[in-house]
């Protein structure tokens, strides 16, 4: 005769709990756009500087951090191995781990002076993903327990790049226009601060208006 355990309530709850819990740890895109992410001035140079800077292939972010004059102060890039579910709680985590490693947080300040900003690499189009909606919650998150000003979310495709709930976008540097590849997972950079900011072009601030 075999003998089983039907799942208690309790376990039956905690795995309803855990399910609802990864999908809330996403942003969709009208919740990021009401969330009052300040525009880069010229998104473009930043995409291209962090593109020349880190060579970066598919499935690679890379976070950057710009000062009040959106000078980039450092930057970070990593490649995400894990084919597991796209969830929040662990794109923050390897945020902020690499935002420990190349700067100082900043919570002893009553308002944040510095902003991160996230390039990802991926396959597809431009048009929003359940994993872009989990980068952007791990970048908010990762940006409030550093002392940072949540800025831009950025996507590199084929296509060129998308800074997504703004509709601003370019189409070079592409996912393909990459000079090589990476040659570890995990690559960290500490950068003399460089202009990247400007005025943005007339074109792109009337594809930004509301």
């Amino acid at each position: 005769m075999t003998f089983g355990f039907a799942p208690s309530a309790a376990t039956s709850l905690s795995a309803s709990a855990g399910s609802v819990n990864h999908v809330a740890r996403m942003l969709e895109p009208a919740e990021w756009a009401a969330a009052g992410i300040p525009l880069l001035r010229n998104p473009r140079e930043v995409v291209s500087g962090l593109h020349a800077r880190h060579r970066p292939t598919p499935a690679t972010a890379v976070v950057a951090v710009l000062d009040h004059e959106e000078r980039l102060t450092a930057s970070a890039s990593f490649v995400r191995r894990s084919t597991a579910p796209a969830d929040g709680w662990e794109f923050r985590n390897a945020l902020l781990a690499h935002l420990r490693r190349v700067i100082p947080h900043d919570l002893r300040r009553r308002t944040p002076v510095r902003t991160a900003v996230l390039l990802y690499c991926r396959e597809g189009d431009e048009r929003w993903t359940e994993e872009d909606g989990a980068w952007m919650w791990g970048l908010r998150d990762a940006c409030t327990l550093h002392g940072l000003r949540c800025g831009a979310y950025i996507t590199l495709t084929h296509g060129g790049w998308q800074v997504l709930g703004e509709g601003r976008g370019g189409r070079r540097p592409t996912l393909l226009s990459r000079p090589s590849a990476l040659a570890d997972t995990s690559t960290d950079h500490e950068l003399v601060p460089l202009r990247t900011g400007g005025g943005a072009a007339e074109a792109l601030r009337r594809s930004a208006a509301r």
